[in-house]
């Protein structure tokens, strides 16, 4: 049997050797169990299967495995709820857009300063630090005057190699929080690079990942704060604009106390946060910036795990 013909169907599928243990998983299992194939391979079948519903079982003649499992993946209502949401956030992010006329002057003054005190810095190390405010001040001030724009400034792709821009993001981080949050990183090497708008990803990614590690960073009863980034191929990965062959998840996870369940249906709103120095901007930003894309924020959260999944049509160079 050729397996490649299995990642096209929306249908999670297993096949499963004599002793019921996984052989392999298609792209649609990968998605709805979280793990990769690889990782799938040879576990016991039966943890995965059990509590879900409508899952078939089918005896192989002739195969190198003895049973196909099929899980159906209903994802119709899903995607309404995705539109759904899409549509109700639209009209507030027009706040973003009037706060965004708000923050140029000072983050020109900002700007202006930090070259100044570059000017005055005897050593290249020192020097350092003042050139990354200026880089992210530049950056910021090209993302204000896309949100004060009215209309949705077409997107600039580019070709890049995601994990750099992970490095990089986590590189902003470790210079924000310094040793206090342990960051650790799990990558997938198969990922290609990519073709996106490369300042709207890294845009997204840095707000999601500093979310999380101000969040650890204001749980003051953690004994040890991390926060964990991988980056996974999926194969016909459902988005807000329907269905694509390959897409990328990029999962950021913390350990920090969770999303207040009063919050979970109101996140990605503008000026909503749950953290005491919140501005309530970031995860708003972040969806605006992956949609605008494609692509779509996830998130799942229990106390001592939150996890926010990244996805994006995996449109190739």
């Amino acid at each position: 049997m050729d397996t490649s013909g299995l990642d096209l169907l929306r249908t999670a599928v297993l096949l499963l050797d004599e002793s019921h243990r996984i052989r392999h998983a298609n792209g649609a299992a990968e998605e709805l169990l979280g793990q990769s194939r690889r990782q799938l391979a040879g576990q016991p079948a039966q943890p995965w299967l059990d509590g879900r519903d409508s899952v078939l079982k089918t005896p192989l003649r002739g195969q190198p495995w003895v049973w196909l499992i099929e899980i159906p993946v209903h994802q119709g209502g899903h995607l309404d709820d995705l539109r759904q949401a899409r549509d109700s956030q639209a009209a507030q992010r027009e706040t973003l857009r009037n706060l965004a006329h708000e923050v140029r002057n000072p983050l020109a003054g900002l700007r202006a300063a930090a070259q100044l005190l570059e000017m005055e810095l005897p050593r290249d190390d020192l020097r350092e630090y003042t050139q990354v405010i200026v880089a992210e001040a530049d950056r910021l001030a090209a993302l204000v005057s896309r949100l004060a724009s009215s209309g949705q400034p077409a997107a600039v792709p580019s070709v890049f190699n995601v994990h750099e821009l992970c490095e990089r993001v986590l590189a902003l981080i470790r210079l924000e929080f310094g040793e206090r949050i342990r960051l650790e990183r799990d990558y997938d090497a198969s990922v290609p690079d990519m073709r996106a708008d490369r300042d709207q990803v890294l845009q997204a990614l840095l707000n999601v990942v500093r979310n999380g590690a101000q969040a650890l960073a204001e749980a003051t009863d953690l004994d040890a704060p991390a926060l964990h980034l991988n980056t996974r191929i999926l194969h016909q990965p459902m988005l807000a604009d329907g269905q694509h062959r390959l897409g990328l998840r990029i999962t950021v996870i913390d350990n920090g106390p969770g999303v207040p369940e009063a919050l979970r249906d109101k996140l990605f709103h503008p000026l909503v946060t749950g953290r005491a120095q919140g501005t309530g901007l970031g995860l708003s930003l972040a969806q605006e910036c992956l949609q605008r894309q494609g692509g779509l924020l996830e998130f799942d959260s229990v106390p001592g795990r939150t996890e926010f999944r990244l996805l994006l049509p995996l449109d190739l160079a």
